[in-house]
Formats: C-alpha cells, structure tokens, sequence
C-alpha cells in the first residue's frame, strides 16, 4: 500500500472514533454508561421518594427540608476527600465499593420499618440518608476520572453528551416513578433501588478501566498528606488557564439552570399567568431542547469549534433569559397576540435547553481533556463541591430578589450580567482555548513518485 494511501486509512479510522456509535463500541466506556444510568437512576428515584417517605412519617415540611439538607450538605463537606480517594486509589474499585455500601444502607430503610420503635421514628431516616449521600461522593469523581482513561479525547465530547442525556433523563424518569411506585408501597422504592445500585456495582466490576498512577510513599503524617494532595489539586486549577475558564464555565451553566428551576413556579404564575402547577410549560421544553442539544453535540459535534461554542452560548443564553423576560410582557399589551403567551413561553424555554447543552458539553469536554491524571479526581470533586454548595447562595438570593423586585427583572438581569460576561469573554477564550488545540498538524505526506527510467 502506498505512503498516501495509508494515511489516508489512517484519517479515515480517526474520523470515525467519535458519535455515540463509538464510545458505545468500547466495552469499558458501553459498562461505565450502563452502570451510570442504573445509579442516576436509582439516585434520581430515591430523591423524590425520601422526600415522600419524610413527610409520611413525620407529617411536616421541616423534616422534609432537614432530608433534603442531609442529602446535599455530605457533597460540600466530603468533595474534597473524595478527589483525593479517586486520585489515590483504585478507581474501579471505589465505584464498584460505592455502588455496593448504597445498596446495604438503602435497604437499611425499608428493614428498619419493620422494627416497632423504628417505623414511624424520623430520627434514622435522617442518619441513613445522610451516611448514603456521604458515601455517594465518593462515586462522581472517581467516575469523571475514569472516563478519559477508556476513551481517547476526540470521544470525550459524544461521551459527555451520553453524560447529559442521562443526567436529564434520569432525573424525569425518577420525578414521575418515585410517587408511582410508592403508591404500591410506600418502602417498595428502595428494594428497586437497592437492585439497580447492585446491578450497576457488577457492571463496573466487569469494565476494564486502567489503574491511576500509583503516588510515592511519604513519611508525613495522613492528615498532613491530605492536606498537601489538596493544596495541589488547586494548584493544578489555578496553574490552567483551559481548566479554570472550563470550571468557571461549567459552574455558571449549572448555576443558571439551577436558578431558572427555582424561578418555574414563579415565573409561570406571574409573567405567563398560568397556575404554578403548569411549571411543565417550561420545563418539558427545556429539558426536550437539552436532550436535542446533547444528540446532536455528541454525534456531530467534533468539528465544531468548542471554544466559540461556549461564548456563543454564554450571549445566546443571556439573549434568551432577556427574551423571556421581556417576551411574554410586551405581548401581553397586544389583546390579539395574548393566547400565544405560552407558546412563547415554551418556545424560549426549549432555546435555553439546547443552549445549557451548549455550554455544558464542551466545558466537561475541555475540563476532562486538559487535567492529569494524577489531578483529575480532585478537580472534579472541586467542581461538585462548588455545584452543590457555594450555588446555593445565588440561588437562594435570586429567589429573594424575585420577590422584592418581580421575577421578570431578575430574569433579564441574569440574562444581561450572561451576555455581557461572554462578551468580555471572548477574547480571552479564543486565547487560552486556542493555545489548549496546540500548533496544527504536519501535512500529509504526499505518494513517492517514481523516478524517471523506472
């Protein structure tokens, strides 16, 4: 065969190792996913069935709120521990580990229903959830961390897309089931939920993920040790200009979303003036316009320039937080065009569904891309750590000045402080995004021709 000819082989094998086809093609990444969407789901399920289960033993919305704050405060407290286990050791053996101790401590709750002092005691139901978020963190970082180590980069963003269309899937399946199958039995929930944490535990036990690198012994004491592993897993964020503009990116695609979820109810009643009940007027759209966004990244999105993705997201998301603020109130003083309020409504909504796909799928991409090995358990479990306990400040503020101000107000000035951010951003990104791509490739070499005489 010729020189031309085996290169042109060659980019033809490049060429096709991206699209879900792919990724799902390696049988490390095919069980990972697999186990991923068991374990989301049983995550997701298990969510809104301990907030049921709460308020059937307890009859209040207190206990309710002190679950929901055990379930999310072991993610702020624990991260950062969890980075350094994912670093530090066995990666399929922390996943398959995990998965197992959720299964025991979930069962724990329908068993402890059938000891008399236990049943209506809301006391261990707190102690359980709390000790099976804990251990969860574990999971998440080691998961993020293993991924690039199956796949090679040019796959990272159709397996990042998988990532997402699982994450939103995940979490309607388990809305919907969890009140459905706890109309059956209010602790059936959990026996379902521990088979698939079972299920997903033997599936990673089968995938052939790789050993991390193995960490040099040292003399300092544990807890100095930890202290050091930690302090260069910031290091190695802040030492990346690619890594900490993806963190930062990341971060602020989560919290917008986190942000528009809190405002639904708010926003539906006030600005498009439906009952909050109908909050699915926004929400279906945005969570059908993220799973569009996220087919069509992961299978067609290679060639796609990352970097002006994500600025362009950033504009466009702003634009379109402006639009449905603003929207719905200008028609509103046109009697003829007030019947296509919700339509609207929905058709923005959807917008900024393909838009946070938009944004999130390229920065995981770029963040999983451009962090070491040795790191990247720790810079993921910072990511998780900001994601579920410093958002919860803006959050809660914006729902504050949604109520001070009226909810349309904050809404354009989210979307404005948007547009304006990935305006500044721009430059900065075609940059540092630019200098990650490194220099261009050597051109093909051309066929040998053939000297004269021969």
């Amino acid at each position: 065969m010729a020189v031309g000819e085996r290169h042109g082989a060659k980019g033809r094998d490049e060429e096709g190792r991206h699209g879900f086809r792919y990724v799902l093609a390696q049988p490390a990444f095919r069980l990972i996913w697999f186990a991923q969407v068991l374990g989301q789901l049983a995550d997701k399920f298990l969510m809104f069935s301990l907030i049921i289960l709460a308020y059937h033993v307890s009859g209040g919305s207190t206990p309710v709120a002190f679950t929901l704050l055990a379930y999310t405060v072991p993610a702020v407290v624990i991260a950062p521990l969890a980075g350094v286990f994912a670093d530090r050791f066995d990666r399929k053996l922390i996943m398959v580990a995990t998965n197992l101790a959720r299964a025991v401590l979930i069962a724990l709750i329908p068993i402890a229903s059938l000891v008399p002092g236990l049943r209506g005691d809301f006391l261990h139901l707190l102690v359980i959830t709390f000790l099976f978020s804990a251990v969860g963190q574990l999971f998440s970082p080691a998961e993020a961390a293993a991924i690039p180590t199956v796949l090679p980069k040019r796959a990272l963003l159709s397996a990042n897309s998988l990532v997402l269309i699982t994450m939103v899937t995940t979490l309607v399946l388990g809305g919907v089931a969890a009140p459905l199958v706890s109309r059956y039995d209010i602790y059936s929930p959990y026996w379902l939920a521990v088979t698939l944490f079972a299920a997903a535990g033997i599936l990673i036990l089968l995938a052939p993920i790789p050993r991390g690198e193995r960490f040099a012994k040292t003399d300092r004491h544990p807890f100095a040790q930890l202290a050091v592993e930690l302090r260069d897993g910031m290091a190695a964020l802040r030492s990346s200009p690619v890594v900490l503009l993806s963190f930062y990116e990341l971060s602020l695609t989560v919290l917008v979303m986190f942000m528009m979820f809190t405002l639904a109810p708010a926003y539906v009643s006030r600005v498009i003036r439906i009952t909050e009940q109908d909050s699915y007027v926004i929400l279906l759209p945005a969570t059908i316009g993220a799973l569009s966004s996220a087919l069509l990244l992961g299978q067609f999105g290679r060639g796609l320039n990352k970097a002006w993705l994500l600025v362009g997201g950033l504009v466009t998301t702003g634009l379109t937080l402006i639009a449905l603020a603003s929207v719905p109130q200008l028609i509103g003083h046109a009697p003829e065009l007030r019947g296509y309020v919700r339509a609207f409504g929905a058709g923005f909504s959807f917008l900024l569904g393909v838009e946070f796909g938009a944004l999130m799928i390229p920065s995981l991409t770029y963040l999983m891309e451009n962090t070491e090995d040795h790191v990247r358990g720790r810079v993921f479990a910072m990511l998780f750590m900001v994601i579920n306990g410093v958002t919860a400040v803006p959050v809660l503020l914006a729902a504050a000045l949604a109520d001070t101000f009226g909810i349309d107000h904050v809404i354009a000035g989210l979307g404005g402080v948007l547009v304006l951010t990935g305006i500044g951003a721009a430059g900065l990104a075609r940059r540092v995004f630019g200098a990650a791509r490194g220099p261009a490739p050597p051109p093909a070499p051309r066929p040998a021709r053939p000297s004269p005489g021969t």
